[in-house]
């Protein structure tokens, strides 16, 4: 079994697409191992984004997912990486095919309501920054 991090992000809670967004997770197979709704203040998101520090979209970003709550996930299933990021479609929801989540459901490039990791380093390193290891159901 492979674990990967997602977020639902501000806009996806804001616009109650929680429980579709879980409901397609769940439809595909992929199971929910640990969740956690929080709102991320500034140094928070700014260490979890800290890659992006340099580029200028980083205050924007920041701005954006302290904006309201997240929820925080750790997704667990076979190939789930590539699952879940085929699930979401891609960044930019102008070019995520309809019956992906950022297809279906995102706004635009900044506000496209979901997050997952996308290799398994990225997904080690986002899950420990977010979860304890006892906060994991395996």
């Amino acid at each position: 079994m492979e674990q990967t991090f997602a977020i639902i992000k501000p806009d996806g809670v804001a616009n109650g697409l929680v429980g579709e967004i879980i409901k397609r997770i769940e439809e595909d197979g992929i199971r929910l191992a640990a969740m956690r709704l929080t709102r991320l203040d500034r140094r928070r998101a700014e260490g979890f984004y800290y890659v992006h520090r340099s580029k200028p979209f980083f205050s924007s970003l920041i701005d954006y997912m302290t904006s309201g709550p997240c929820l925080l996930m750790v997704l667990t299933a076979p190939d789930v990486i590539n699952r879940w990021r085929e699930l979401m479609g891609p960044t930019n929801p102008d070019e995520a095919p309809r019956g992906t989540i950022r297809g279906d459901m995102g706004l635009n490039i900044e506000r496209n309501v979901v997050h997952g990791s996308d290799s398994p380093q990225s997904a080690l390193y986002e899950i420990n920054y977010f979860f304890r290891g006892t906060d994991i159901v395996v």
